[in-house]
């Protein structure tokens, strides 16, 4: 999988529950029925890592929103913020969102290309939850989920990709298409609803109903490694064609991150995709490759507030500049 280190970022595996008996979550009869699932959940996750457990409504809503960039929740977690609540794993792979859509949401993410993976560990958990808690399982349509496109195993499995070829050859109408033909679709970076910023897309099954587990990893896997080969070989195509003009703007951008004096946040998304196209196709060298990609959450909105607290005098856009320009200066280098 290390060839495909510079396209898949990351893999995904999320599993859709719920407590038989009860309302959905937006039809909950009461903070009991509530307080029931969040306890039951944590019980059964103390038999595995430590967990860290986390009240929605003892968040501020910015720090809601910063837990939403880093991937860690859901913005339907954020809107029922009043009984919501999320488990975190130690090593932040594995996260349990408690009364969102679903009653339970679990989901590992993992680096790089590997659905398996992410998928084995998180099974053991499921296997748990499972016989815990009396989920709604039907013969016919398999699990009960809020949303009909989760029926049947109740799973999603998607992979952040990194495609700035493509996106520089207009080719993602094509794959858009070719997507949907195979029953997979793809989003931006925050996942459904969302647009795709600094070149990055998640990739994932439609639905679920049909098909086993197997069937849908293999199915999302096939597809991926046909993107990842397209990627390649566009990126093959722009060097021999535009070499210098790659060149050029690649290290332009690392020199207007190094430099700028006011930085927006969808501006500093597509520079630091230039950077890391830049990396991949050689101009330039990241030193640590999982710290710059948390860049792009970092020096989101809501993180930046956390890490800097409301800026005060300063204006938002200065604040992220100067924290950018020096991340970059100690993780980019030119070759």
């Amino acid at each position: 999988m290390e060839e495909f280190e510079n396209i898949a970022i990351s893999s995904r595996i999320r599993l859709a529950r719920n407590v038989d008996g009860l309302k959905f979550y937006t039809k909950l009869d009461s903070d009991i029925d509530a307080n029931y699932i969040t306890n039951a959940v944590m019980k059964t996750l103390e038999n595995f890592d430590a967990f860290s457990y986390i009240k929605l409504k003892d968040l501020s809503l910015n720090e809601c929103n910063s837990l939403f960039e880093q991937h860690l929740i859901s913005k339907e977690l954020i809107e029922n913020k009043d009984i919501s609540g999320v488990a975190i794993s130690e090593d932040e792979k594995i996260i349990v969102m408690i009364n969102e859509e679903d009653h339970i949401r679990e989901q590992c993410i993992e680096n790089g290309f590997n659905l398996y993976k992410a998928y084995r560990r998180l099974n053991k958990i499921d296997d748990q939850i499972i016989s815990s808690l009396p989920i709604a399982f039907d013969k016919n349509l398999g699990f009960i989920t809020a949303s009909p496109s989760n029926l049947g195993t109740g799973m999603r499995a998607s992979v952040m990709l990194f495609l700035p070829a493509l996106e520089m050859q207009k080719e993602m109408d094509i794959l858009f298409a070719s997507a949907k033909e195979r029953g997979l679709t793809v989003r931006g970076i925050y996942g459904e609803g969302s647009q795709a910023k600094g070149s990055l897309y998640q990739i994932s099954n439609q639905g679920s109903l049909g098909q086993s587990e197997d069937e849908i990893i293999d199915n999302v896997s096939q597809f991926i490694y046909e993107i990842i080969n397209k990627e390649k070989h566009a990126r093959e195509e722009l060097l021999q064609t535009q070499f210098d003009e790659l060149k050029d703007k690649t290290i332009r951008a690392y020199g207007i991150l190094t430099n700028c004096n006011i930085l927006d946040e969808d501006e500093m998304m597509d520079l630091l995709s230039l950077v890391k196209f830049g990396s991949a196709l050689g101009f330039l060298e990241i030193s640590d490759d999982e710290k710059f990609m948390k860049l792009f959450y970092k020096g989101a909105s809501a993180n930046l507030k956390e890490i800097f607290g409301f800026f005060e005098n300063k204006k938002e856009n200065i604040i992220r500049s100067e924290y950018i320009s020096k991340e970059i200066k100690n993780l980019v280098h030119r070759r």
